[in-house]
Formats: C-alpha cells, sequence, structure tokens
C-alpha cells in the first residue's frame, strides 16, 4: 500500500491525510496516496496532532507512545512513525475499515 512503508523490523511509517473539524473521528479512505483521517479537534496548538496520535494508537491496538509525528507538524499532509507493530500488523487493521 502506498501509505505504509515498512521503515525497521517493527517500525513503519504511515502516510495520513487528516481531515480536521470533522463530525467524526475515522478512516475515510485513501486521499492522494495517503490514508485520510477524519478528526473532531480543530487544529489548534497542535491539538488535533495528539488527536491523530490517540486515533491511530486506538486503531492499530498500540500505545500512545510508540505513534509519534515524523513530519507535517502544520500540514494537512503528515508522517507518522509507529513502533512495535510489523507493517503486516498493521495494514491488518487498517485494510478492513478502508474495505466497509
Amino acid at each position: 500500500m502506498p501509505y505504509l512503508t515498512a521503515q525497521e523490523v517493527d517500525s513503519v511509517f504511515v502516510r495520513v491525510y487528516v481531515q480536521p473539524r470533522a463530525s467524526r473521528n475515522a478512516i475515510c479512505g485513501i486521499h492522494d496516496g495517503s490514508l485520510k483521517v477524519a478528526i473532531t479537534t480543530p487544529p489548534v496548538d497542535g491539538k488535533a496532532n495528539q488527536a491523530v496520535i490517540k486515533f491511530l494508537a486506538k486503531t492499530v491496538a498500540t500505545p500512545k507512545r510508540d505513534v509519534a509525528l515524523y513530519s507535517g507538524k502544520t500540514s494537512r499532509r503528515k508522517v507518522f512513525l509507529i513502533t512495535g507493530r510489523t507493517l503486516e500488523e498493521i495494514r491488518g487493521y487498517i485494510e478492513p475499515i478502508l474495505k466497509s
């Protein structure tokens, strides 16, 4: 998948396109090669970034401390680094959501 890139054995980059101020937190599909994530939080003082971290951690069943913003602090296009999970594990959590 274009939005997932394996970094090391248990580290994966996830390219995300963030839609802030949405009506609910959800994975909305693929947008321009990135995983489109809708977040209810407005993009003020990094709160939307923290909301995406919390949402991704819950989605892939990993602690928040294992999800970090790698690039795109003030952009809608961001890259998050998830450690402690393999590419296949993360794909296993996200693909069923995309297919539904």
